[in-house]
């Protein structure tokens, strides 16, 4: 029993009409030799005429050597080990679909082959006595994964074959699957030439933080007047988004009021690290800039004012 090769589902064969992930293998004149993913990589073949509902006028272009595909079972052969497939059968909201489960599988995977080799277990034993109870029960193991940092409870009918693999794998899934917050933000540009424009414009900002709760943080940054960063933080983006686009309301209605206007430069989205350095690296040029013109700092103590009461 190997210790971290094991197909990733209780049955050992796909069923006739479920959708599987391959790895196209090498390709003939009979059709295309595969390895399905989720099955040990045992062998399956797509015929020719079932690649396409087109005519064929080149393989290459339907199919590549080293590409993973969505496709259907047509027959399975468990005797002689042989696995008709279908690709012209196969719609792309199956793919979506196969996707998606191949993708919650392939963690699983990834999680029950870090405890095999942690605590020398063979991994079908692991898959047996946790993985594919936990299909059963939850539909697919990540989920019970998923639900087990917050509820224990998922544990008490699962037979761990010891207590040192318990540890690894409760410990592991705590690392690799807490959630962890996304980062939102929004640029906008807030002006107001009234006479008192300055504080009118940290009022307006002091707003998008005043309805600050534990769940829902907005900050905001000072890039250069009139540009404004806002950002939040939170497990579930859609709420960051939705965070924003209220802060965004209160800032306009106030600064409105007064004369002045917001303008959305950037809508609020998801940003990634290299987003952010992006910005970071904006900031500081803006700052060697300002740094650079003399006669602004009175202009500038009030702007870096407002960055700091934001």
């Amino acid at each position: 029993m190997s210790l971290t090769n094991c197909r990733f589902y209780e049955e050992k064969y796909p069923k006739i009409d479920s959708f599987v992930m391959v790895n196209v293998k090498q390709i003939a004149e009979m059709g295309a030799y595969v390895k399905l993913l989720e099955y040990d990589n045992i062998d399956g073949m797509i015929l020719l005429s079932e690649l396409s509902r087109r005519r064929i006028r080149s393989i290459q272009k339907l199919i590549r050597v080293g590409r993973n595909e969505v496709v259907v079972v047509l027959r399975v052969d468990t005797e002689k080990g042989y696995i008709d497939l279908s690709k012209r059968r196969v719609s792309p909201e199956d793919i979506v679909t196969c996707e998606e489960r191949y993708n919650k599988s392939k963690m699983v995977h990834s999680i029950m082959r870090h405890v095999a080799e942690k605590t020398n277990t063979p991994i079908e034993d692991l898959y047996q006595s946790i993985g594919w109870p936990l299909n059963k029960k939850y539909g697919h193991a990540v989920d019970a994964f998923k639900l087990s940092i917050t509820n224990p409870d998922v544990w008490t009918e699962v037979t761990f074959p010891n207590d040192v693999v318990r540890d690894e794998l409760q410990s592991y899934i705590g690392k690799r699957l807490t959630p962890q917050p996304t980062k939102v933000r929004a640029d906008v540009e807030v002006t107001c030439f009234g006479y008192d424009g300055i504080d009118a414009v940290k009022d307006a900002l002091r707003c998008a933080e005043a309805k600050n709760t534990p769940e829902t943080q907005v900050k905001v940054k000072l890039v250069s007047p009139p540009l404004y960063v806002l950002t939040s933080q939170c497990l579930d983006k859609n709420v960051g988004i939705s965070t924003l686009e209220a802060a965004i309301e209160e800032i306009a209605q106030n600064i409105t009021k007064a004369g002045g206007s917001c303008h959305v430069k950037m809508a609020p989205k998801a940003v990634t690290e290299n987003d952010d350095a992006e910005l970071q690296a904006l900031m500081d040029k803006r700052e060697r800039e300002n740094a650079e013109v003399s006669g602004d700092e009175d202009e500038s103590e009030s702007d870096g004012a407002i960055a700091a009461d934001a």
